[in-house]
């Protein structure tokens, strides 16, 4: 019984001190949130400008924007993380958010090929539909992981913010708008906050 009680107070000292981490210390990643909301929100604004006849392009263009989209953040986010390794920042909220945003970061590739499958399987592009709403809806995920370890209510804001940003890219996933709306998505949910975080950093160093 002495052990459990132990145990116990081990595990509600470890909590306490990731929550008061959190709030002292800032989070790190507003980077990798600048990279992602600044050029998925480009490609998404070109798919938009190719989708709705603005710019003429072949149907190869959108795995063309796309592809080249990742291949970018995904050299942005090699960057942002060495420079991470130096930093001393690396506090328990940190580690949380970071694996909260990690993971997020993998279900999104992974539903993406469950979704081409379906595709290929279906021969229907219907499933795709669905894509911008899950992402935004993943990214409330992982702001509410984030405002829960800082307990900051902005962070809470743009949690719910990428909630309702999820349903209205179903509202309008029919129509060519949908690229439009998502790319101002990703500017209002994930470059602004990045771009908060990355301010926050740099005022604590």
């Amino acid at each position: 019984m002495t052990d459990d009680l132990q145990s116990l107070h081990a595990d509600i000292a470890f909590l306490k001190s990731v929550a008061q981490d959190g709030r002292s210390a800032p989070l790190m990643g507003g980077s990798i949130l600048v990279a992602a909301g600044a050029i998925f929100g480009l490609a998404s604004l070109a798919h938009w400008l190719v989708m709705s006849g603005r710019v003429p392009a072949s149907p190869w263009t959108y795995p063309v924007i796309w592809l080249t989209a990742t291949a970018v953040f995904l050299g942005a986010v090699t960057i942002a993380r060495r420079r991470f390794g130096q930093t001393k920042n690396q506090t328990g909220a940190n580690r949380a958010t970071g694996m909260a945003w990690q993971g997020v970061g993998w279900t999104i590739f992974t539903l993406w090929g469950a979704i081409a499958i379906v595709c290929w399987r279906t021969h229907s592009t219907i499933p795709t539909l669905l894509l911008p709403s899950i992402i935004l809806a993943l990214y409330g995920m992982a702001w509410m992981v984030a405002a829960a370890m800082t307990g900051r209510t902005w962070i809470w804001i743009t949690a719910l913010g990428s909630y309702a940003a999820a349903l209205l890219l179903a509202q309008v996933s029919v129509t060519s708008a949908v690229f439009l709306v998502f790319a101002a998505a990703m500017v209002l949910l994930a470059l602004v906050p990045g771009l908060v975080l990355v301010r926050q950093s740099r005022a604590a160093a």
